[in-house]
């Protein structure tokens, strides 16, 4: 088949055609953009400069905030922007490297969720053998690896894409380019490569789900063997990535998981994982984790010692 395309721009319709929706909604994501960002950033820095956090666990975590950042900043600028705009368009280019964005950062987090869950497995299972199995180098090689699976998923999805005959319309019924809104738009039979789209984003997020769901059953049973203030530990820290994965892996599942359609609530549930994820995460694992909240206290005192004059 020859890829013909008449298309140069697409048109985003957005969450809402309502003036007055939209300029609510744009200091909304104004406002949770801003603590994506800072969240994050803090834990980074806390990660950073706390000898007491140099683990794998708060390692991990500082990747995925740095994960979190990227990937909310590759759709909710665009959106605060269109909120504000009255022709909220998108070139072809900017849309391909949009979706390749989108993609590669959120299979970079499943992965890494994944990776953090079986840290978790490991260090309340298999105690005695944890610091030789979680090494400083066997940390980076399973990031390298998170990260390199990210860029082969989005490449396929990419590659998919940008293959389609693309000759009108161009609105795409969504706040950021995606696959299946695209899909919608190809004119060609996109059957087979709809399969293939759930084959593979759906399969890499189901894998990863039940992967986390064995991983955390095997830790609550193995909990059960445990002392209480052993097992209170274990299960806040638990609780914290559990959470995450269900805010984010729910809304995934039900958009990936199934045929290639889209629906009217698609918009709603890719919030979930594009934006409230990335803006939760620092909220859950500094609340629910004394550690963290004590290394914050202290870079805070040290960074007010530093600003007060000698």
């Amino acid at each position: 088949m020859e890829n013909t395309n008449n298309v140069t721009e697409f048109i985003l319709l957005g969450l809402s055609q309502n003036e007055q929706v939209q300029q609510a909604c744009f200091l909304l994501f104004l406002l949770i953009y801003l603590v994506i960002v800072l969240g994050n950033l803090l834990i980074m820095v806390t990660v950073k400069s706390s000898q007491r956090l140099h683990t794998p666990m708060y390692y991990f975590l500082s990747v995925l905030s740095f994960v979190d950042i990227c990937y909310a900043s590759a759709t909710v600028p665009k959106l605060i922007a269109d909120l504000l705009a009255e022709k909220k368009s998108i070139s072809f280019q900017g849309c391909i490297t949009q979706l390749f964005s989108v993609h590669i950062f959120g299979c970079t987090e499943i992965l890494i969720l994944t990776v953090m869950a079986y840290d978790r497995y490991v260090a309340i299972c298999k105690p005695l053998h944890y610091t030789a199995i979680m090494s400083r180098q066997v940390c980076h090689q399973l990031m390298i690896a998170t990260w390199l699976g990210g860029l082969v998923h989005s490449m396929v999805q990419t590659i998919l894409t940008i293959k389609l005959p693309f000759c009108g319309p161009n609105e795409i019924d969504h706040y950021f380019c995606d696959v299946y809104p695209l899909l919608k738009l190809a004119c060609s039979d996109t059957r087979i490569v709809g399969a293939l789209v759930v084959a593979n984003t759906g399969m890499i997020a189901l894998g990863c789900f039940l992967v986390l769901v064995v991983s955390y059953a095997v830790i609550l049973i193995t909990l059960r063997t445990q002392s209480s203030e052993g097992r209170r530990k274990a299960l806040s820290t638990c609780a914290s990535h559990i959470t995450v994965v269900l805010l984010l892996f729910g809304p995934c599942l039900f958009i990936y998981v199934r045929p290639s359609t889209t629906l009217a609530v698609d918009k709603v549930f890719s919030l979930f994982y594009t934006i409230l994820t990335p803006m939760l995460n620092p909220i859950i694992y500094t609340l629910r984790n004394a550690e963290m909240k004590n290394a914050m206290k202290k870079l805070w005192s040290r960074t007010k010692r530093l600003g007060e004059p000698k």
